[in-house]
């Protein structure tokens, strides 16, 4: 069954290249996937302020250290935060600034 299109072509079109591929979608949707989880959502919030190590993370944030590192393994294996070395100390920060804006974005959608 085919349905005419109401929308006017040079919107189709937009739609057409907005729409991310397969492979991209998977991709987004793994992201959006971290982001679902509450711990984590604490350890970015965290994070978006300054970068820490976990032992920081856990003194702040009430976690033990356990379930924060493996939460951070997580995050890290997604690209959403990536860490440095500063002699046996691992400062973790959040990888790129459109992270943040997309969770200071979500707190004000939220009210």
């Amino acid at each position: 069954m085919c349905m005419e299109i109401l929308l006017d072509k040079r919107k189709q079109e937009l739609v057409k290249n907005y729409v991310p591929s397969d492979g991209n979608l998977r991709d987004l949707a793994m992201f959006f996937d971290m982001l679902s989880d509450g711990t984590r959502l604490k350890i970015l919030s965290a994070l978006s302020i300054s970068s820490m190590c976990v032992n920081d993370l856990s003194a702040l944030l009430g976690l033990n250290q356990t379930t924060l590192s493996h939460q951070l393994g997580k995050l890290r294996a997604s690209k959403i935060v990536d860490y440095r070395r500063q002699g046996k100390i691992s400062f973790y920060f959040i990888s790129c600034k459109a992270i943040t804006d997309i969770l200071l974005t979500a707190v004000q959608a939220e009210g």
